[in-house]
């Protein structure tokens, strides 16, 4: 395995990652002034999907946009959103303020959406 690069493609997914949830928390905080959690949560992460895959394809794995990636990315995303929704509604229901409860289904579920999209895009091969 080579260390700097893999170092390299965490480091771009974090960066990657601060601006698609920035985006996603604004647009959810946005959003719950008018809608409940979930729907607010769906509507930022519908927002922050959309730049996500632009600097996920570009930066963080440094490839051309593709069909093969593109699916494979909205697969990820999907599971990684049910994931999301769970957790958040589970920390909603277990007392957890909303607009927290935001924040910390992005921490516990980062790090899972980290692998996945490696796999799309980097395979289990070692470039």
């Amino acid at each position: 395995m080579n260390y700097r690069q893999e170092f390299g493609r965490i480091l771009r997914f974090g960066i990657t990652g601060t601006l698609s949830t920035l985006v996603h928390y604004g647009a959810y905080l946005l959003a719950l002034r008018w809608v409940n959690a979930t729907l607010a949560y769906t509507a930022g992460y519908g927002v922050g999907l959309c730049l996500n895959y632009a600097l996920t394809t570009f930066f963080t794995f440094k490839k051309q946009p593709s069909k093969r990636n593109a699916m494979g990315f909205v697969g990820s995303h999907i599971v990684n959103y049910l994931l999301e929704i769970g957790v958040l509604n589970a920390l909603i229901w277990l007392g957890t303020d909303e607009r927290l409860a935001g924040i910390l289904t992005l921490i516990v579920v980062v790090p899972i959406n980290f692998l996945i999209l490696r796999l799309v895009f980097v395979g289990r091969r070692n470039p």
